[in-house]
């Protein structure tokens, strides 16, 4: 699972990334970003050509859902089962997104505790996680809601020791595929939903991070 993780990169860094048009959203440094929150990502519009970043609530609400209740469960795809679950299947077909990052968050058990770790690119450069997206009206209000999902796999083999998921992290090479950009077949992107190869940096830190209300700076220092 990925349940929590760092977004910090501002927008218009954001939007030199990837190369994104149109309007920047508003955005605040999230140091614990959670589930039902509203984040940012990268979607492609075919009616534009242009690729555009957009705030959308953590937590895949498919079309046909009766209330927003099942985004709670629905904040990771298993990249095993995204073409054919009905949750997913609709938006990893059409409504591909990608997720930036700064870190994301795990928690590995040591004894009867669980200690969290921030996991990044020892690289450097910001991650991107293949993710989906999803509108869904309100039966009353008539209001529309975007929401978005992360896909996980299984673990590289420097993840293994820490858990049993990782997200799924996408090079720049392959975003156009990824967001629709280029022609592409769903069964063709399923080999990218594959453990990333590259090195992470893997770091402990304060246990406050398992309290959706922290959101401070000091979260991601080492300990």
């Amino acid at each position: 699972m990925c349940g929590r993780y760092v977004q910090t990169l501002p927008a218009e860094a954001m939007r030199r990334l990837f190369k994104a048009g149109g309007a920047l959203p508003n955005l605040s440094p999230n140091y614990n970003a959670a589930p039902t929150q509203r984040l940012p990502v990268c979607r492609f519009n075919p009616e534009t050509g242009e690729r555009s970043l957009d705030v959308l609530r953590w937590g895949l609400v498919p079309s046909w859902a009766k209330d927003l209740s099942i985004g709670a469960r629905t904040i990771n795809a298993r990249a095993e089962g995204v073409a054919e679950k009905p949750s997913f299947r609709s938006a990893f077909k059409a409504r591909r997104c990608l997720v930036p990052a700064d870190y994301f968050y795990e928690w590995k058990k040591e004894g009867s505790a669980k200690q969290p770790f921030r996991i990044g690119r020892a690289d450097g450069p910001p991650l991107v996680f293949a993710g989906l997206w999803e509108g869904w009206q309100d039966k009353q209000s008539q209001e529309w809601v975007r929401t978005f999902t992360i896909i996980t796999t299984t673990p590289s083999a420097q993840m293994a020791a820490l858990h049993d998921r990782m997200p799924v992290i996408l090079e720049e090479e392959h975003w156009p595929a990824w967001l629709g950009e280029e022609k592409a077949e769903p069964a063709s992107l399923l080999p990218l939903l594959a453990p990333w190869p590259g090195e992470l940096e893997l770091v402990a830190v304060s246990k406050d991070v398992g309290n959706v209300a922290n959101n401070r700076p000091d979260l991601i220092d080492a300990v």
